[in-house]
């Protein structure tokens, strides 16, 4: 829910965009992970930086949970503030977590039955949440949320995986939240055609599309079986046309025209597992 689509002049609020989606995503009974975010550009000094002044945001963040609160019951405040690339400047995440504590206690307000999602954190988001807790966050955030990615050419990817996340679980317990959940809100990797230089994403040369699936079968599989691990997303449902132009464009489970790639079914076949494991748990024949 980018600020800067919904408020591009102090005051002017547009949810066409917005309503469509949600209406559209609410009628096929899926639910919405909303993301708040990033900085307009009236109001901080690029679109990465911290507002000048917290109030705009909060107001923008009241505006956006009060007309979606029927709809959406989470909200991820920013997306990986642990990242130059998305948060300056980076300061052992005293801004961020100043900004967390005054959003929780207006989005509460607006909404009591509302979750507030730590802001996906990075391969190296333990420290990042150190940080949130020593700065005096703890009780301003319902979920924590990561970004693990590994590459899956690597014959110890899962178990890099498996680090961050129970470095991230020590540090929650270390700090009593034992009873929090975690989300992991984007894990993936590229699947390519024909592995290349063009097509290489950071951690290097691309796996094809069948190691892709090979890996999602191995995500879903382990990490699905993690019993304080809620939820787990995969970036992404599409590929991309050129966004990146790197490997990461091809982060999809589906192709840019639709036609599905074998992680798509790998995907599909982790779902109906899931489901079935869980369908005595609610009742279901």
């Amino acid at each position: 829910f980018l600020w800067q689509d919904i408020e591009p002049k102090p005051g002017e609020w547009h949810f066409e965009k917005y309503d469509y989606i949600v209406d559209l995503l609410t009628e096929h009974q899926i639910r919405v992970l909303g993301i708040l975010g990033y900085s307009v550009s009236w109001a901080g000094e690029a679109w990465n930086y911290p507002p000048y002044d917290d109030a705009t945001f909060v107001r923008y963040v009241c505006q956006v949970i009060s007309r979606y609160k029927n709809k959406i019951k989470y909200w991820e405040i920013w997306n990986e503030p642990d990242s130059r690339t998305y948060w300056v400047p980076q300061d052992d995440m005293k801004r961020y977590t100043e900004l967390l504590k005054k959003v929780y206690a207006a989005a509460k307000s607006v909404d009591p039955s509302c979750k507030i999602v730590l802001g996906g954190m990075t391969n190296s988001g333990y420290y990042a949440i150190k940080n949130v807790y020593r700065n005096g966050g703890r009780d301003y955030f319902d979920v924590v949320n990561i970004h693990p990615f590994a590459n899956p050419l690597r014959a110890k990817a899962m178990m890099e995986v498996l680090a961050i996340y129970r470095n991230v679980r020590r540090e929650m317990d270390r700090n009593g939240d034992r009873d929090k959940k975690i989300w992991f809100t984007e894990i993936g990797a590229p699947g390519v055609e024909r592995p290349n230089k063009e097509n290489a994403w950071w951690e290097g040369i691309s796996p094809t599309e069948k190691q892709q699936a090979a890996w999602v079968t191995d995500i879903y599989g382990r990490l699905t079986d993690l019993d304080d691990v809620e939820k787990v997303f995969w970036a992404f449902f599409r590929d991309n046309l050129g966004h990146f132009k790197s490997g990461v464009d091809f982060f999809g489970l589906v192709r840019w025209d639709f036609t599905p790639k074998p992680s798509f079914f790998a995907y599909k076949r982790c779902a109906h597992a899931v489901m079935e494991e869980w369908r005595p748990f609610r009742g279901e024949p």
